[in-house]
């Protein structure tokens, strides 16, 4: 093949890469452009976990000049992110299946569909099961004569961070399917290390997670049953594929 053909495939292949790009950013830009108006809505349901445990004395407060704006401004545009997440594993999805095998087509496709599910699981799961149990907690222990007032800001780093910390947490099990399909190890080998990958886990939620127990064990936890949960799923492949092995075998 010519170098001058190898050139035309590379300028197709950027041509498709930047069509796929710009329809993800488009896509998240509708979704932001029709959330924009109900950006303090959202706001105040995101912040129902913790004003739903407040004492009657706390609320919310804003230190920053625009943070009453920015704030609102800055989770409606992660969030319109979230919700593209599909659209945008699609994209990448379309974009190398053509250099893909028939059965390598038919994992991508589950995959990318379990790995959306999952990722909308791990945030939801911070949502309704985390934030209940984290902020009830710090504000039953806040000391006698302190007067609890959250800035709006601080409150959406710390929850987006957990948001992002639980959803890429929870696609343990997508990762451990793709390093058992791609023969960099194996269920069996995985299994074995148990040990190594709950003391792994604790640290990892030490890492991602605010510097308090309850977060970190509420993340460490789903982590080990994810694990076992993905070696499962892999073991049932690998099962699958010796028994296509075996057949082709048998036939040949």
């Amino acid at each position: 093949m010519s170098s001058s053909t190898n050139q035309h495939l590379l300028f197709d292949h950027l041509i498709e890469l930047r069509s796929r790009l710009l329809k993800a950013v488009l896509s998240v830009l509708v979704f932001f452009c029709s959330m924009i108006y109900f950006a303090n809505d959202i706001y105040a349901y995101v912040s129902l976990p913790l004003l739903a445990v407040m004492p009657e004395s706390g609320q919310m407060i804003a230190t920053g000049v625009a943070s009453s704006f920015f704030a609102p401004f800055k989770l409606t545009i992660v969030l319109a992110i979230f919700i593209s997440m599909p659209y945008i594993l699609f994209q990448i999805w379309s974009f190398i299946a053509p250099g893909l095998y028939r059965n390598e087509k038919k994992l991508m496709g589950p995959l990318m569909l379990g790995s959306s599910f999952l990722f909308y699981g791990g945030i939801s799961f911070a949502y309704y099961v985390v934030f209940p149990i984290v902020f009830a907690f710090f504000t039953s222990v806040a000391p006698e004569g302190v007067n609890i007032a959250t800035d709006i800001s601080s409150y959406l780093d710390f929850v987006l961070k957990l948001f992002f910390a639980f959803g890429i947490v929870f696609e343990i099990p997508i990762v451990i399917i793709l390093l058992c399909w791609t023969g960099f190890t194996t269920p069996k080998s995985l299994r074995e290390k148990r040990p190594y990958v709950a003391v792994g886990s604790f640290v990892i939620a030490m890492l991602l997670t605010p510097p308090d127990i309850i977060s970190q064990t509420l993340l460490a936890i789903p982590m080990l049953l994810l694990f076992e949960f993905g070696v499962f799923i892999s073991s049932i492949y690998y099962t699958k594929s010796d028994d296509e092995h075996a057949e082709e075998e048998n036939n040949e």
